[in-house]
C-alpha cells in the first residue's frame, strides 16, 4: 500500500475536524458547579474537580508533552511509558500541549490512573492510519488503546485516518475499568470506537462513523454526547452500535443518554441516499439502550 502524503493526511485531519467544528461552535461544553453529580459514583471529588475546572488539571500535571520541546518530551508515547515505571500508580496527569501528534498510543493494563489532558478538542489532535486493510486486526488498529484501570482523557481528539476504503480502522479501544472520557473528540468511519469491555464513562464527546462505529461489550454510558453519522461509501448502510453482549447473565450494554444523534456535514446533502440504523445485534444478546436522546 503507498504511502499516505502529509497533505492527503492533513485533508483527512481537516476533514474530521469539520465534521463537527460548526456543531462545537453552536453547543459551548461549560460543565458547572451543578453538573458534578452527573458523573459516575467512582469519580471522587477531586477527580471532578481536575475535570471541570478548565486549567487545574493542566497546573498539576506531571509531565508535559510538547511538538516544540517546551515539555519533558515531544511524543506521548514516551510520557505514558515513563509514567508505567513509577512504583505508585496514584492519579497521573499528563499536559499534551496543542499540535497535531502522529502517532499510536497505548497504556497498557498495569498503568493505572493515567489522564490525559489537551488544549482542547481541535487543538490537540492524536492521529493514525493503521486498519484491517493495511494488515492490522481491528484490534490493533486502534489509534489509541487504553487498558490500564481509573483512565481518563479531557479536552483533546482522537482521529484515524485510514478513511471509508480501507475498512475497519479504530480511533478509540478501551477496556479501561472505571474510565472517563470528558470532552473528547473520537472521529473515523468503520469501527471508530471499540468499548472492548468494563465500565466506561463518555461525557460532551463528539463521535462520529459509518458502519459500527460504537462497538464492543463494555457496561458503557454516553451521556450529552453528540454522534455523528458520517457518508458511507456507496451501497453501504450506517450502523451507529454494535453491542456484543454474548452471555444474558454479563451486566454489560450500551446506554446512549441525553444526546444527539444527527448527521454529519458530509452526509446530510446525501442524506436521503443512504439507510442509518442505531444498531445491530453483534452477538445473541446485544443490549442497547437510548433514551432522552434527540435523533435527526
Amino acid at each position: 500500500m503507498p504511502a499516505i502524503s502529509d497533505k492527503n493526511l492533513s485533508d483527512l485531519i481537516g476533514n474530521c475536524l469539520a465534521v463537527n467544528g460548526v456543531l462545537m461552535k453552536q453547543h459551548n461544553h461549560t460543565t458547572t458547579a451543578k453538573h458534578k453529580k452527573y458523573f459516575p459514583s467512582w469519580v471522587s471529588r477531586n477527580e471532578r474537580r481536575l475535570l471541570v475546572s478548565p486549567s487545574l488539571a493542566k497546573s498539576r500535571s506531571h509531565l508535559v508533552v510538547a511538538l516544540d520541546r517546551s515539555g519533558h518530551f515531544r511524543s506521548i508515547q514516551a510520557a505514558i511509558n515513563f509514567a508505567a515505571r513509577r512504583r505508585v500508580k496514584s492519579r497521573f496527569v499528563i499536559y499534551v500541549k496543542k499540535g497535531v501528534y502522529r502517532e499510536n498510543i497505548d497504556v497498557g493494563n498495569d498503568n493505572h490512573n493515567i489522564m490525559l489532558v489537551g488544549d482542547g478538542e481541535r487543538k490537540t489532535i492524536i492521529t493514525s492510519g493503521r486498519s484491517v486493510q493495511r494488515g492490522y486486526t481491528t484490534y490493533n488498529s486502534a489509534t489509541a488503546g487504553f487498558g490500564g484501570q481509573r483512565f481518563v482523557a479531557k479536552d483533546l481528539t482522537f482521529i484515524n485516518t485510514a478513511g471509508p476504503l480501507r475498512g475497519q480502522a479504530v480511533a478509540v479501544r478501551s477496556s479501561s475499568d472505571l474510565s472517563v472520557f470528558y470532552r473528547v473528540g473520537i472521529h473515523g468511519f468503520q469501527d471508530t470506537l471499540y468499548i472492548h469491555s468494563q465500565r466506561q464513562f463518555f461525557r460532551e464527546c463528539y463521535i462520529s462513523g459509518t458502519i459500527d462505529f460504537i462497538f464492543g461489550n463494555a457496561a458503557v454510558v454516553f451521556q450529552n454526547c453528540m454522534i455523528l453519522v458520517r457518508k458511507p461509501l456507496r451501497g453501504q448502510a450506517n450502523v451507529i452500535t454494535a453491542q456484543s453482549r454474548g452471555d444474558p447473565f454479563q451486566n454489560t450494554g450500551i446506554t446512549i443518554h441525553s444526546s444527539r444523534i444527527i448527521a454529519a456535514s458530509d452526509l446530510r446533502p446525501v442524506i436521503r441516499a443512504y439507510k442509518t440504523y442505531l444498531g445491530r445485534p453483534w452477538q445473541a444478546y446485544s443490549r442497547v439502550t437510548i433514551l432522552k436522546t434527540y435523533i435527526d
